[in-house]
This record gives structure tokens, C-alpha cells and sequence, in this order.
């Protein structure tokens, strides 16, 4: 009954005229971004933050939200009119969604993807209300070692879920930790890795690092691409809406999707697109037109679609009550929280209740506004996809730019922009994962806090971190998360390929 109440009274802040229109520019920039390929809700939440960083944070907060969700819808629409997906978890989707257009099933692909991420998300949403409680009640009890372990499965986490290995991502959270060592010890009031720069006494800005890393970097990264044969946008032909048959061969695979991907979403090393792949999987296994597989079929395309953004859902949940991200989206909105001087996990959920419960409740809100703006204006965002690629990335570096000057007006500053974004240049170019980076400038401070306290209460003995059954079973969580991700993409992305192999012999 209690989350019931505090749900209502998180409705009571999302329905303010100026968080009803934070949602609304969320969702409907997340939607145009994942509509178009290779910049994603990760890229626009950091350009974001330079621009953001006076607004009101419960706004700014459910404007990040709104666009992490509209990114999980907008991804289909390329998947499935150009075979590009927009987000890496929209992978799956292309392989049924763009032969459904090509077929003149167009219509009938987006709607089944739209209302499938729809149902997927609302109830997605439900389940992170009543679940976030129990999670904050059982962190409460942590101490200074419970912290640190977390902080380390943090670490391992998103070393182990981003990149294509694990040696790489510990390199990329290597790389952040020691930025994070940069500045003035709170401790001993020693300056660290300052090679006496005044600017570097405060330490590295987490916004000038993301919009640096996510923004310059990926477009440079693209840039260096070169020109590529030009796109062909399927038309949407035929029928735009779905038939009483595709709504029976549906609604199975969206409820299917949702319980698949809400819990690898909110798994430690879990992703998005795992869950797809699973999902797919599953479908394959269970449909009755297992035939239709790799020509079209619908269930390939509701099933992964609703797990894509169930997982969304999911991501939130270590986010909000650990603060533990599980995605470069999420990772970017824990920068985002830091911004207004707030730590995502269970005391924030009893030092600012309506912040969070506002936030959580506007998912809601932004799920109602994603389905009627993606079926009736599907025409708009196909044509965004017209937009010539020079054009598009000037704007974002223009943009980034512009954030950075207004957030902190120094030449300084702005030649760390260079720097930063010319390291994520490099990292994207021998396919190093560039979240871990920014976690690691986070957490690393606040891990090595946690660490200094827990030995000065043991007064230095080290194995008062495996004494504690939370902090023992965190660490070993910590050991499992190197291998899990290895053994669950090799077997999911195993089923879709070896599906796809069948269909094609």
C-alpha cells in the first residue's frame, strides 16, 4: 500500500505543466535520436548535461528518462525501413522487421514494435516501483565495506557488459579511475596528478568528460568513416495498422518479451541486447509459424521489441537504488544526478522521495506520450532520416561546444573537450568501451572513500572486506560478472545466428 501512496504522490510532481513538457522533449528527441543511426539516447543525454546543469533536477532528471525511453522506440523505426539499427539492442528486430517492409508489411512491423514497447514499458514500470522498495530496504543495512564491494561490482559491471572483452573495458575503467585521482585529496589535502595546473585542483568535470567522449569522440569516429553507399529507406506500404490475426500473434511475444527483458535489464552485466536475443530465440522455439522465421515474421519482431524496452525499465533499477549502472545511457544519468550534487541508491530515496517517485512515475507518463507520437508521425521521423550525415554532426559538435562554454567558460576547459574527445576518438578506434571511462571518473572517488573508511574502522585489516556476508556475496557477484556476460552473449547471439543459418539453407 505504501508504494501505491508514493507512486500517487510521485504522479502529483510529473504532472506539473513544466515536467509534462520536460517529458515530452525527452521523449520526442529520444524517439528522433534513435530513429537516426549511430548517435543514440547515451550521445543526447550528454549533450544535455552542459545545457541542464541550472534547470531543476527533478525536470532535467525526467527529461534524461523520457529520452531513454523514446531511444528504446525510435531504434525499430531504422531496424526495420533501413536494415540500421539505431541502437545496438535494435539488432534483432532488423532481421524480421526490415523483411516484413520489404514485403509490404511495413505498417504492421513499426505498430506491433510501437504498442508491444508500449505494454512492455508500462508494466516494466509497475514492476520497478514495487521492486525499488524491497532493493532500498536491503541496502540500508550497508556499511563502508558493503559500499566498496558495490563500488567494485560496479567496476566489473560495466568492464565486463561494454566493449568486446573484458581486458578492454577494465583498460577503459583503468583510464577513468585514474582521472578520478586528479585533484586535491579531501583527505590529507594533497594535490594529485595536478602537474601544477591550477584548473586541475577541482578535479575533471564528469560533463565536459561525457559530452567529450560520447559527442566529439563518436563524431569523429563517423566522420573518419568516410563517405558509404547511400541508404535505402523501405516505403511503407500497404496497410498501417495490424490485423486481428497479427494482434493474436502478438500479444503472446510482448508479455514473453517484457518478463524476459525487465530482469537481465536490471542484472548486473545484463544489456538490452541480450534480452533481445533471447527473446527472439524464444519466439523462434514457441511460434507456430516457426517457417516464417528469417522471412518476416511478426513474433520477431514484438518479442525482442518489448524486451528492448522492458530492460529499459529494468536498467533503473540498480540505477535508483544502488546507484549501479548497467548501460552507457544509464551511466551518462548517473553523471547526470552527480550534477545536482544527488547519489543515486537508498538514501536518496528517503532524502528526496519526491524526486525519485516524480521520476519514476513520469515513466509512465512517457510511455502514454511514445505511443501516440510514434504511430500517427511516423512519416516525420522517416524523413529525419534524409538528413545529411555533415550536417547532423556539425550540429552536435556546434552543440557540444556551446554546452561546454555555457557550463563553464574557460579556454581550458574547452581544450580538455578537445582532449577528451580525441581520447574517445582513439577508444572507439580499437573498439574500447567508452562508458566504463565516465563510471570510473564517478565511482572511483567515491569507492576509494568507502574503502579508506572501512580500514580505518578495522584499523587496516584488509580482510574485513570478506567478513561481511553482503560484501563477501557483492565481491563474489564481482567474480561472476566477468564470466556471465561472456557465456550469455556467446549463447544468445549462438541461438539467433544458428536461426538465421536455418532459415537460410
Amino acid at each position: 500500500m505504501d508504494t501505491f501512496a508514493l507512486l500517487l504522490q510521485g504522479l502529483s510532481v510529473a504532472i506539473q505543466p513544466i515536467n509534462l513538457l520536460y517529458a515530452l522533449v525527452g521523449v520526442t528527441l529520444g524517439t528522433a535520436v534513435g530513429v537516426l543511426p549511430g548517435i543514440g539516447p547515451g550521445t543526447t543525454v550528454a549533450l544535455l548535461l552542459p545545457v541542464t546543469y541550472k534547470l531543476d533536477p527533478a525536470g532535467s532528471l525526467i527529461m534524461f528518462a523520457g529520452i531513454y525511453y523514446g531511444g528504446m522506440y525510435g531504434g525499430s523505426t531504422t531496424s526495420i525501413l533501413l536494415n540500421t539499427p539505431g541502437e545496438s539492442a535494435s539488432i534483432v528486430t532488423a532481421l524480421e522487421g526490415n523483411k516484413m517492409a520489404k514485403a509490404g508489411r511495413g505498417g504492421p512491423a513499426l505498430a506491433t514494435a510501437a504498442i508491444g514497447s508500449f505494454v512492455a514499458g508500462l508494466i516494466a514500470t509497475i514492476a520497478l516501483a514495487f521492486l525499488a522498495p524491497w532493493v532500498v530496504k536491503f541496502a540500508l543495512a550497508f556499511g563502508p565495506r558493503e559500499y566498496f564491494a558495490l563500488m567494485v561490482l560496479a567496476f566489473v559491471t560495466v568492464s565486463a557488459a561494454f566493449g568486446d572483452s573484458a581486458l578492454r573495458g577494465l583498460t577503459s575503467l583503468f583510464i577513468g579511475l585514474t582521472l578520478g585521482i586528479i585533484g586535491i585529496d579531501l583527505q590529507t589535502g594533497q594535490a594529485r596528478l595536478s602537474f601544477g595546473i591550477p584548473d586541475l585542483l577541482d578535479g575533471v568535470e564528469v560533463t565536459t568528460l561525457a559530452v567529450a567522449m560520447f559527442a566529439i569522440g563518436e563524431t569523429l569516429f563517423v566522420a573518419a568513416q568516410g563517405k558509404r553507399a547511400p541508404e535505402t529507406v523501405e516505403p511503407v506500404r500497404g496497410s498501417l495498422w495490424m490485423s486481428a490475426k497479427d494482434w493474436a500473434r502478438s500479444w503472446k511475444p510482448w508479455l514473453r518479451g517484457t518478463v524476459i527483458g525487465f530482469p537481465i535489464g536490471a542484472m548486473p552485466a545484463g544489456g538490452a541486447e541480450i534480452g533481445t536475443f533471447f527473446s527472439y530465440a524464444a519466439e523462434k522455439k514457441l511460434s507456430k509459424h516457426p517457417e516464417e522465421f528469417g522471412h518476416g515474421a511478426i513474433e520477431g519482431v514484438a518479442g525482442p521489441e518489448a524486451a528492448n524496452n522492458a530492460s529499459a525499465a529494468g536498467t533503473l533499477v540498480p540505477l535508483l537504488t544502488l546507484g549501479l549502472p548497467t548501460s552507457a545511457t544509464a551511466a551518462i544519468m548517473l553523471a547526470g544526478f552527480q550534477q545536482y550534487g544527488l547519489q543515486p541508491g537508498p538514501l536518496l530515496f528517503t532524502s528526496n522521495p519526491q524526486l525519485v517517485w516524480g521520476l519514476i512515475a513520469s515513466l509512465l507518463i512517457a510511455n502514454l506520450m511514445l505511443i501516440v507520437l510514434n504511430l500517427p508521425l511516423i512519416g516525420l521521423w522517416v524523413k529525419l532520416l534524409t538528413i545529411p550525415k555533415p550536417w547532423l554532426y556539425a550540429g552536435i559538435l556546434l552543440f557540444a561546444t556551446l554546452g561546454t562554454i555555457g557550463a563553464n567558460p574557460s579556454v581550458f576547459e574547452l581544450g580538455m573537450l578537445l582532449a577528451f574527445g580525441l581520447l574517445g576518438y582513439g577508444l572507439r578506434l580499437f573498439h574500447f568501451p567508452i562508458a566504463p571511462v565516465v563510471v570510473g571518473l564517478i565511482l572511483g572517488p567515491m569507492a576509494e572513500q568507502q574503502l579508506r573508511r572501512a580500514l580505518a574502522i578495522s584499523q587496516g585489516d584488509v580482510t574485513v572486506l570478506v567478513t561481511s556476508p553482503i560484501s563477501a556475496t557483492l565481491l563474489a557477484l564481482a567474480a561472476l560478472a566477468l564470466i556471465v556476460p561472456l557465456i550469455l552473449r556467446a549463447r544468445g547471439k549462438g541461438e539467433v545466428l544458428a536461426a538465421v543459418a536455418a532459415d537460410n539453407d
